[in-house]
């Protein structure tokens, strides 16, 4: 069976051919590995459609054992990524995320949008780093099935407190006054309001949030414990992003 689709490229593979391997985030069939045929060879005209960070218009089949890419036309390259360590570093997180929690070989739609959103204004510096990081893990979570519930206090229902609490084990907030013996994070209600808009917004909307700096860094560290505390699994290239920032 052939499939027509869009993807964008999360993982390259070494191999001592003149292929390439590549799991590729797809819009149609989720995350899929593939072979695409003389990738590796230098006038290939697979070469740049195929390496990471491009987005690109491919046509697949399923050989006798692995997919193939035997078409591929590059959209977007995002090759100002290069132009920055921490960026590029960032932007191999973003696709690491997309690799362990976007679904596989299914409709992943919403997870490529979210993806190349944030590659595009990270690439082009529109938005503050510590944004993008958190809408991607924040957001990669509740499509992927882990939304917290941010509606209002879990004990009492309290909309809004100065100060509020968020559980990262069990995904529920707390005001001041229902926080006994419960693990949490403290949190502004700037930073609730954030979180909140990223879980619950229009995607349309989802980037149009701004925080001060120091509140933008709380925004990360919760959304980061969150996921960490969730898939309960460590990422390489988050410990790289932060080692260099």
């Amino acid at each position: 069976m052939r499939m027509n689709t869009e993807g964008l490229i999360i993982k390259e593979h070494k191999t001592s051919s003149d292929d390439r391997l590549v799991t590729v985030l797809t819009k149609d069939y989720g995350v899929l590995r593939a072979f695409v045929r003389g990738a590796q060879k230098i006038k290939s005209r697979s070469q740049c459609g195929s390496q990471l960070f491009s987005y690109s218009k491919m046509s697949i089949y399923r050989g006798k054992d692995a997919y193939v890419i035997d078409e591929i036309q590059p959209i977007e390259i995002f090759f100002d990524l290069r132009n920055d360590i921490g960026n590029l570093a960032l932007a191999q997180y973003f696709c690491e995320l997309q690799y362990e929690l976007a679904p596989q070989e299914s409709d992943a739609e919403e997870f490529l949008k979210l993806t190349l959103n944030s590659l595009h204004f990270l690439a082009k510096n529109k938005r503050n780093p510590l944004q993008l990081k958190s809408i991607m893990e924040l957001r990669t979570l509740c499509l992927a099935g882990y939304m917290p519930d941010l509606i209002a206090c879990t004990e009492c229902g309290k909309y809004e407190d100065d100060l509020m609490y968020f559980c990262v084990y069990d995904g529920h907030l707390y005001c001041s006054s229902c926080t006994a013996d419960v693990p949490c994070e403290e949190i502004p209600a700037g930073v609730v309001s954030a979180m909140r808009f990223i879980c619950y917004s229009e995607k349309e909307k989802l980037f149009s949030f701004t925080l001060n700096e120091d509140n933008f860094a709380v925004l990360a560290d919760v959304c980061e414990k969150y996921l960490l505390a969730q898939t309960n699994r460590k990422y390489k290239t988050l410990d790289f992003y932060k080692s260099i920032t």
